[in-house]
């Protein structure tokens, strides 16, 4: 059996209590992907072409710096990489997390919470950055999604 992690990134709570319900369901390790400077809720105003969020994104060089590069993914054979979709992708900090790590010969699983959006360009972004990594497609599920339909997505990717 494999030894899983769920490492994610939570701007306003929803991934959070999806990255829960996951590491239970999953038999996972959790861990809290956190920017070294949190955002606050004007920096998630995605109207607002000044707020950081939406700085952060228009620049796909953007690295935001965590506040800790202390992740057990060297012990991991599966990462599950939570994030809230912005903008049709991941956030900045998730690039910056993959590329703070060695992913080799790993599988990584992106799981995303989004109101309606997909991963969109996302996907290719992850297998670019994730080096050596298998990644599997993403998967969008809702702040609310049960444990019980998070442990049959589980089974039925035979990890």
């Amino acid at each position: 059996m494999s030894k899983k992690l769920i490492a994610y990134f939570s701007a306003s709570g929803s991934t959070s209590r999806l990255a829960q319900a996951l590491a239970a369901a999953a038999d996972a390790e959790l861990y809290e992907i956190r920017p070294a400077v949190p955002y606050q809720r004007g920096d998630l105003n995605w109207m607002d072409k000044k707020a950081r969020s939406t700085v952060e994104m228009a620049d796909p060089n953007c690295r935001p710096a965590m506040a800790a590069a202390d992740a057990p993914v060297a012990d991991a054979d599966v990462i599950f990489l939570g994030f809230p979709i912005w903008w049709y992708r991941e956030p900045a900090i998730i690039d910056t997390f993959l590329e703070a790590y060695d992913f080799s010969g790993k599988t990584v699983v992106p799981f995303f919470t989004s109101g309606g959006s997909p991963l969109g360009e996302g996907q290719g972004r992850i297998q670019q950055l994730a080096k050596g990594a298998k990644v599997l497609n993403g998967k969008r599920f809702s702040g609310r999604t049960s444990e019980n339909e998070l442990k049959s997505w589980v089974e039925s990717l035979s990890l």
